[in-house]
């Protein structure tokens, strides 16, 4: 099964129009196609026709999201799992979003929907691929390169887990363990980032987050520059992580669904080993700059 990446999520919000400024301007993503209700986005450094899909409802939070496989054939290998392990499987015909082929969808024990795909639409980066630039002239706002990960809840983060790492052939690359060893938090990465996406112990079906990429530590900087500038709701000021070391800010766009600038991190290879953290070492693992929770961490889903 040929995996290549998470590929695009879709993040349902309240007032479309605000979340395209906030998507859109702050963040500098672009826009490349619309219908009604719905926007679609992508970074400036992705070649597919989106990576996000805004769609305008009457609550928040998370509606799908999406991983990228190679072949066509993956998608009937991947059915097969889904089949397997027990959970759901629907067909997405192509042409059901725009720009997108066939899916197999499913739906987690966690409660979020999953789909896999193996044809979109190519626009290519803003820079071009020859001779390029290290960046565009028109990049906007943050500018974030491209959507890097999701943070999601759930109950069950051993089932959740054995389906990406026995079924998908995912990697978790790093765990937060209570004192019995049970998983408070399970980090997973089908390429070489620390996490494609990640799951930690909390209500089924909740969002905690959509992670986008930025190069450097004053890339985050400036992020939060940004943040303080434009009046958008902060959670974290630039700090790091022990889990993973990513450097980060976090905060809120209109409709209350939590985004991260994510710098950094490790590359962690299939044969290296899991790196556990402890429950005693929660705060540091999450917060290593400040090392004390943050009280919103852990209630502010969508």
């Amino acid at each position: 099964m040929s995996i290549l990446r998470i590929g695009k999520v879709a993040i349902n919000v309240l007032d479309l129009a605000e979340a395209r400024r906030h998507y859109g301007e702050f963040l500098g993503l672009t826009e490349t196609a619309s219908a009604p209700g719905t926007a679609y986005f992508k970074g400036w450094d992705e070649y597919d026709h989106h990576s996000v899909i805004l769609k305008e409802n009457d609550r928040a939070g998370l509606d799908h999201l999406a991983f990228k496989v190679r072949f066509p054939d993956d998608l009937a290998r991947i059915e097969s799992t889904c089949e397997r392990f027990g959970f759901p499987v629907q067909r997405v015909s192509a042409g059901s979003r725009i720009g997108e082929g066939e899916a197999v969808a499913t739906t987690l024990p966690t409660g979020h929907r999953i789909e896999f795909y193996q044809q979109m639409e190519r626009v290519g980066i803003a820079v071009g691929n020859t001779n390029p630039e290290p960046w565009p002239d028109d990049r906007r706002g943050v500018g974030v390169n491209r959507f890097d990960h999701v943070l999601l809840t759930g109950e069950d983060l051993e089932g959740v887990t054995r389906f990406f790492v026995e079924g998908l052939d995912f990697h978790q690359s790093e765990r937060l363990i209570n004192k019995e060893g049970g998983l408070l938090a399970s980090f997973l990465h089908v390429t070489n980032k620390a996490h494609d996406i990640a799951f930690i112990k909390g209500p089924n079906g909740k969002l905690h987050h959509v992670g986008f990429y930025v190069e450097t530590w004053d890339d985050v900087l400036r992020a939060a520059d940004l943040q303080s500038r434009h009046r958008v709701r902060t959670e974290l000021t630039p700090s790091r992580h022990g889990l993973t070391r990513g450097l980060t800010t976090y905060f809120f766009d209109p409709s209350g669904n939590r985004n991260e600038t994510y710098a950094g991190g490790t590359f962690p290879h299939y044969d290296n080993d899991v790196v556990t953290w402890t429950e005693d070492e929660a705060a540091r693992a999450i917060f290593f700059h400040g090392r004390e929770m943050i009280p919103s961490f852990g209630s502010a889903l969508t």
